[in-house]
């Protein structure tokens, strides 16, 4: 049996956030099964496993890897070397702009 990891032990606040989800009953019965054989309630181990997942998602785009040195080289000069945006992208930009504007 593998030993239960509380991945949100380490977070020091209040738990006040409430999480909801509907889901098939036999997905809802394994992960009741796997709680209980894991020593743990069925909140704990879901929202463990869930916090677990999403800071390998949020890690895993933090992290741009170019493989090739053309690749890296055309990356950065373009970083050093800008293109001038195209008005296909000014009008968007302007546009954006506008909707964020009224949007309040």
């Amino acid at each position: 049996m593998m030993a239960f990891e509380d991945t949100t032990s380490a977070v020091d606040e209040p738990k006040s956030a409430r999480l909801e989800a509907r889901t098939q009953p036999s997905v809802k019965d394994a992960i009741h099964r796997a709680a209980t054989l894991s020593g743990v309630d069925v909140s704990s181990f879901v929202v463990s496993a869930a916090y677990k997942a999403a800071q390998a998602t949020l890690e895993s785009h933090k992290v741009t890897v170019i493989d090739s040195e053309a690749d890296r080289q055309a990356f950065f000069d373009a970083l050093d070397s800008p293109r001038k945006p195209t008005q296909r992208l000014a009008n968007a930009y302007e546009l954006r702009r506008k909707l964020i504007a009224n949007a309040d």
